[in-house]
């Protein structure tokens, strides 16, 4: 069960938080997913895919790196640190393109049931994104 929630929490990073490849969504998430953090997006999977889209649309380059994942089998959860980094390309939160590189991190926890992904829980280091993107000021 170890390697098969290490397996899907990795497929996911490099599907969706390496390539932007949101329709991955539909494939590895149940289809009553509940994303807890799902920011000004609905929070089932259409709104999920939807704001991966939406992110790739900003950044198209963006790219996350797993610095670590941990996994409880018992309540089949994965835990994973990522730092990513991208190009301000798009619009963003009401932000034109600044065609500056941002850099942030955060983590994720999955809980998988029935071998799908039925919930998402994700903070990001939120503050640090919109200073790099003159939005906030702090």
């Amino acid at each position: 069960m170890k390697e098969k929630l290490k397996t899907l929490a990795q497929h996911w990073m490099s599907e969706l938080w390496q390539k932007g490849n949101a329709a991955a969504v539909g494939e590895m998430h149940s289809a009553n997913f509940i994303d807890w953090a799902p920011g000004r997006r609905k929070g089932d999977r259409d709104g999920f895919a939807g704001g991966v889209k939406d992110f790739y649309k900003a950044f198209p380059d963006f790219y996350a790196a797993v610095e670590e994942i941990l996994i409880d089998e018992a309540l089949e959860q994965v835990a994973i640190r990522w730092a990513g980094s991208g190009t301000h390309l798009g619009a963003y939160l009401g932000v034109e393109p600044t065609g500056k590189r941002i850099a942030f991190r955060g983590i994720e926890i999955l809980t998988v049931s029935m071998g799908k992904i039925s919930e998402r829980w994700g903070e990001w280091d939120g503050m640090d994104l919109l200073r790099q993107l003159g939005i906030w000021k702090g």
